[in-house]
């Protein structure tokens, strides 16, 4: 079995051997960068399945580095920041990452974190469901459930692996209406806590993707003190 590799980017030295050590354990690889150049010279050059990336860094920081990387790459992001506010956790999430984790962290909840996106991300070339249609159909929404592809009106829209996760759950499922419990629970596969700004995020930057005016949106549509729902049309 391919041996899975995160690139861990941090311009703390001790910190990137420290997480190193903590995958390793686990038989994961490890690729180490120290700053957000650094970190798009080793993914040119490297497998990688997953980045962790520190915020803060010299020479082009995560969040700099992370909007390069999504111009090519839709890989999973966990952003590590010594920052707790709400809003700065809203803002990496908004700007590409798929997860977000706040220093001082426990090092098992670190791993539990990349492991459980690592899971997530592996799936999405692995699962090939015989019995579902490859293909899931809404007016001009187009999802190719076979090569993770989803198109607008003929036009391809480039996902995260967890938006992809959110649109492929209510395209399944057209008209039911999901709590966001439950699509942080079926998505995130893990009991959900406080995570109603996590799902809205997310939510919110499918919505800026998929729909010619986000505010009146055709598709994705929110069922007010209940959840969210794709129409079929």
């Amino acid at each position: 079995m391919e041996q899975l590799t995160v690139l861990v980017v941090d311009d703390d030295r001790a910190i990137v051997d420290s997480v190193a050590i903590f995958l390793n354990n686990e038989n994961i690889g490890v690729i180490k960068a120290y700053d957000g150049l650094d970190a798009l010279e080793q993914l040119s050059e490297n497998q990688v399945h997953l980045i962790l990336m520190d915020i803060m860094m010299p020479k082009l920081d995560g969040i700099q580095a992370m909007l390069k990387i999504r111009e090519k790459r839709n890989i999973p992001i966990i952003l590590v920041s010594a920052k707790t506010e709400d809003t700065d956790k809203i803002i990496g999430l908004n700007m590409g990452a798929d997860d977000y984790i706040t220093k001082p962290y426990n090092p098992l909840e670190l791993v539990a974190r990349v492991k459980s996106q690592l899971r997530r991300y592996t799936r999405l070339g692995n699962d090939r469901n015989q019995t579902a249609s490859a293909i899931l159909r809404t007016g001009g929404l187009e999802l190719n459930t076979d090569t993770k592809q989803l198109t607008v009106d003929g036009e391809f829209v480039k996902l995260t692996p967890i938006e992809y996760r959110i649109t492929e759950l209510l395209m399944r499922n057209q008209n039911r209406v999901f709590s966001i419990g439950e699509i942080y629970e079926q998505v995130w596969q893990e009991p959900c806590y406080n995570v109603d700004n996590i799902v809205a995020v997310h939510i919110r930057r499918i919505r800026e993707k998929i729909e010619i005016n986000p505010k009146e949106p055709r598709y994705l549509k929110v069922v007010w003190g209940i959840g969210y729902k794709i129409e079929s049309r």
